[in-house]
């Protein structure tokens, strides 16, 4: 694994210490706010061991996460996958220095699987409890490291910096102040980006997961044989929007003729995906741009599982360069949900003093910003 800006993108100058002191031991991070069930241990930003068990076999059949399904898959994956990385490190429970847990936003029978079962080890193993907010884990994975750069300088982002989350249930750009203070900048007024693959998939038959399947089918597309709107031209105040790009493509689809060849409507569905993928590239870009020159952020933070997606990933890369800012793409192993993004930013919470009771500790659906309890335990 590299270090997290690509080539194209502008280095900085500086590669300080890692922003996380040392502290006696690693943080266990559990991660269930959907369908992946996911574990981690992390110590001074350094990823020691992650596993993920992941559903997407069982939810294909159905073309999506059915949360019900999603909720008791977690039920039997989640101490399994808790041990399982306590052995890849070599590590008794005793040797944590805290658990981290997704507790928001997210389906909230998967959320409360992973709240019981932290507050529970947290309480049996009379450790500090911190419930963090699933999309700024998300952001904060940009600080993570793999084992092999532990001792080395390791660059990141300089605070405050400029985050874009995306994924299938939300699209935000932040300006990131500290671990505890996230400045919402701007969010989709409507669909987030994934969320509009994953729809687009479903209309054009493309099999679960639909947004990874989109960009497959893009790379063998024509962009420019359906003209698609370019969403949120003329504001500046750091909107998105992609409901109606999902209407322009269906009507675009329903104008092909009925007894268009087979191969024919092949290549027109990859077409179709090419000019959507790019449409959505383009606002993602431009509104990112814009708002964080506005604010003075020199640093841009990509993160979030359509974060994984090659064309985002070049065109911001590009528009970075050109701009002059840094770009700082969380590296794909930890764009999709995952349990070390949920330790790194427990980690760092825990070290402001912030943490959790174990008795009152709730799962929320939405992203509601709450204070924590910053009480030594």
């Amino acid at each position: 694994m590299t270090a997290p800006p690509v080539s194209g993108a502008t280095l900085p100058s500086h590669t300080p210490e890692h922003p996380l002191r040392a502290d006696p031991g690693p943080v266990l991070g559990l991660e269930t706010s959907c369908d992946e069930t996911a574990a981690a241990l992390v110590h001074g930003g350094v990823v020691l061991a992650h596993r993920v068990a992941s559903q997407v076999p069982i939810h294909q059949r159905f073309g999506g996460v059915v949360p019900e399904v999603a909720a008791r898959n977690h039920l039997l994956t989640a101490l399994p996958t808790i041990q399982a990385v306590l052995d890849d490190a070599g590590l008794q429970p005793a040797q944590l220095s805290g658990v981290a847990v997704t507790n928001r936003p997210g389906l909230i029978g998967a959320l409360l699987v992973g709240v019981q079962t932290a507050k529970a080890l947290a309480w049996v193993w009379k450790k500090p409890l911190i419930g963090v907010d699933h999309i700024h884990a998300h952001v904060w994975a940009t600080f993570l490291r793999p084992p092999q750069e532990a001792g080395a300088p390791w660059p990141v982002p300089r605070l405050p910096f400029a985050a874009l989350a995306v994924s299938g249930g939300h699209t935000s750009l932040y300006a990131v102040h500290a671990p505890d203070r996230f400045e919402l900048l701007g969010r989709s007024l409507d669909d987030a980006a994934g969320e509009a693959f994953d729809k687009l998939a479903k209309l054009l038959d493309i099999p679960y997961p639909g947004g990874p399947n989109v960009e497959r089918a893009a790379a063998l597309g024509n962009p420019a044989r359906f003209r698609l709107p370019r969403g949120m031209l003329g504001r500046d105040d750091g909107a998105y929007s992609f409901s109606g790009l999902k209407t322009a493509a269906r009507l675009a689809l329903a104008d092909l003729p009925a007894d268009l060849p087979a191969d024919e409507r092949a290549q027109a569905t990859r077409d179709l995906c090419a000019a959507f993928q790019t449409a959505i590239v383009e606002q993602l870009v431009r509104v990112t741009l814009a708002n964080a020159q506005r604010r003075g952020l020199r640093d841009l933070v990509l993160a979030g599982g359509v974060a994984a997606n090659g064309a985002l990933r070049r065109a911001l890369a590009e528009a970075c360069q050109r701009h002059r800012l840094r770009f700082w793409p969380v590296p794909p192993a930890y764009c999709t949900d995952n349990g070390a993004m949920v330790a790194g930013l427990g980690e760092a919470l825990l070290h402001l003093g912030l943490r959790d009771d174990p008795r009152s500790l709730d799962a929320l659906a939405t992203g509601e910003v709450r204070r924590l309890a910053a009480a030594a335990l």
